[in-house]
Order: C-alpha cells, then structure tokens, then sequence
C-alpha cells in the first residue's frame, strides 16, 4: 500500500510494532492490519499446536450503559439480551426487518468493580459505522440508555492455542481456567484494567482482552514474556482467515450478508424465538425469520472436500450434473487437513453430506463433496 493510502487507515496501537516484527501490513476494512509474519501456515500451525497472539482492536467495541440497554439490545439482536447473567458472552446475529444479517456480533454483559453493570457489542469491523447507524434509526424514544463507541479508546488482543490460558492465567487477577466457555469478566492485568473473555474466532481455547489504548504494548510485552515458555509467536489476518474456515466459522462478507438470513448460514441456535420464560420474542427480523422458517429454506451453507489440491475461492461456482446450483463463499487448502476446503451455499436438496458436486475452478471442474461442518474440531 502507498503512503498516501495508509494515511487514510486507522492503525491500532501495535501498528508500529508490527512493522518492527516484518508483518506484511494491508488497509482491511479501513485498518492497517497485519496479514503475516512468517508464513500464514506457520501462524496457522502455531495456532493450533501451542499458542498466538492476534492484534483484533480493528473489531468495533460499543458500550451501552443505562437501565434501557438491556431491552434495547433485546430488540436488536435475534438471541436472547435479557436473560443474560452478568459475565456471560453470547453470539448473535443484528438483522434487518427482511431477515438479512447486518452483522455477526459477541454480545457481553458485564459488571465495574464498582458494581454499574453494563453491555458490551464486539462487531465487525467492516460494519461498525453501519451498525452505529442503523443502532440509533431504531432507538426508541426517551430510552435510559447510552451509547459509547469505545473502539478507538481501547484495543483488543486474542491469545489463542492449547497454551493460551497457561500463558495468561498468570498475568490476571482472575482464575482463567475455572472460566467456562463464552464467559468474560472485568479484571486487572498487572494491576491495569482489562476485560478477559474466555472466546476466539480460531476453533482452540483462548482468550481475547480489552485494554486501554494507551497500555496496549506493556500488556503485550507482559503477554510475550509470559508465552515464552511456549514459543509464543504474533498471528496475522491471514491465518485467522484459515483457521476460522477449518472451524466453519462464518465470516462477514462471505457466509454473511444482508442478502443472507441465518436459518440458511446455519445459525439457527443464534435465534432466540422466546425467552427463557417461554414468552415470544419481539426483535427485529423475527416476523421475516418465521416466515422463512415455515415456508422452508430454498438454500443451505455446506462444506465442500475439493479433490486435489487446489483450493476454491469466493465466487466460484458449484455444479451438479453440469447445472449451477451454489456458490463459494471462502475456500483454502487446509493447513490442519491438507486438502483443499470450501463453504458454500447450495440449493437445499443438494446439502446432505456425501452428495457430489463439481466446483468451477478458473474454468476445470473439480470434483468435491459435500460434508458436514465443521470440518476441524479440536478434541479438548
């Protein structure tokens, strides 16, 4: 990238440091981000076989604070916000009144040492200003809440792998690993405030942290030095892209859209129709979503084994019997695998695991499969 459009970008906090480590650095959805370090598959490796540290402060982070927050963010999002107890995580999904996915969000409910609780949306970074937006078009009126764009007065950092909770369990005031899945909590990293979230976008345990800007690098440095035991090493976009895929984790943009409904992507679980009373749910999309659900779904996302070995991408087309009948949403080769992988949708009849499609690649028609999802799950 020239300079001129690097001055347009946000840099995070660590941007200098990445340039320190080599990174090869790309303007990604209005940041300058590193795709690599070393190589995405060794990132990728090191991810799965010990542990990585990944700069995710591109991610936007919108605080709602006020006694309305709760029931706003209940209307919003197509889960369940009310229920909540203080330092769960949940997956959601932001749609339009069509059904259409805005964007894929972690919803957190937290607490200050001071007792104020509060809610915390991680949103993609590519939607934030989007989702800000469309946020305040449903706000009603007079609503006791508040709304604090917290993005670029903190940063976000994932430490993911099978030693990432050894390397940060020291360095918090909390007991990571007696932390359940999709849990987080507002604690202290050496006496600097942070907020620990047992979660990951890479398919291994880990945690993600939010941090002040300003103490970005010390929390790093304390993070390396305690990794180093492990061979703690940085991660790039790159290989979160191909771990993500390994573990069918969708992704915005791709799995994900507004021309895209979540019954179809597969995250029916990410739907909440009632409460946890038993009561029927009012949030936006919902009367599009039964619809669709009682009607039946026309398309389906699937995972694709490509024969061979080179890999499909986004745009290509799946066939069966010389008829189109989907599209490629992401593909690689599979670091994990070692074969190439695609998610794609497909017409509904068509997505049963074993079923024989060909995959337009550049004009060859390669042979693939249709298989369950995900296609990599770690065993602990």
């Amino acid at each position: 990238m020239n300079d001129a459009a690097s001055q347009n970008s946000n840099q995070t906090a660590l941007y200098s440091w990445h340039q320190q480590q080599g990174a090869r650095m790309v303007d990604f959805a209005g940041w300058q981000m590193p795709i690599q370090y070393s190589s995405i598959v060794d990132e990728h490796q090191a991810t799965r076989q010990s542990v990585t540290i990944f700069d995710v402060s591109h991610m936007g982070r919108l605080r709602f604070n006020g006694d309305g927050a709760g029931a706003l963010l209940d209307r919003l999002l197509t889960r369940s916000v009310l229920d909540m107890q203080v330092g769960q995580v949940r997956y959601s999904l932001m749609c339009n009144h069509e059904g259409g996915i805005l964007d894929d969000v972690l919803v957190y409910h937290l607490e200050t040492p001071s007792g104020t609780r509060y809610f915390l949306l991680v949103v993609n970074a590519s939607n934030r200003e989007k989702i800000v937006q469309w946020i305040e078009a449903q706000w009603p009126d007079q609503a006791a809440v508040e709304l604090c764009d917290r993005t670029l007065e903190t940063s976000m950092l994932a430490i993911q792998g099978p030693n990432a909770i050894a390397t940060v369990e020291p360095l918090v005031s909390i007991n990571v690993s007696e932390m359940k899945y999709f849990r987080t909590k507002v604690t202290n990293q050496m006496n600097k405030p942070c907020i620990v979230s047992r979660t990951g976008y890479t398919g291994e345990d880990g945690v993600e942290l939010i941090i002040r800007q300003d103490q970005t690098e010390h929390v790093l440095q304390n993070i390396l030095a305690a990794g180093r035991q492990f061979n703690i090493s940085p991660a790039g976009l790159g290989a979160r892209d191909t771990l993500r895929l390994e573990s069918a984790m969708p992704l915005y943009g791709h799995e994900l859209s507004e021309e895209i409904n979540p019954l179809e992507a597969g995250l029916a679980f990410a739907v909440s129709w009632q409460d946890q009373a038993g009561n029927e749910r009012d949030f936006i999309g919902r009367d599009a979503l039964a619809e669709i659900k009682d009607s039946g779904l026309q398309r389906q996302r699937v995972g694709l084994k490509m024969d061979g070995r080179r890999p499909a991408r986004d745009g290509y087309t799946v066939l069966a019997d010389g008829e189109s009948v989907g599209i490629v949403t992401s593909g690689t080769f599979s670091p994990t695998l070692q074969k190439p992988i695609a998610m794609a949708y497909v017409s509904a009849e068509l997505a049963e695991p074993g079923k024989q499609v060909d995959v337009d690649v550049r004009g060859t028609l390669i042979p693939a499969t249709i298989c369950p999802l995900p296609f990599y799950k770690r065993t602990s």
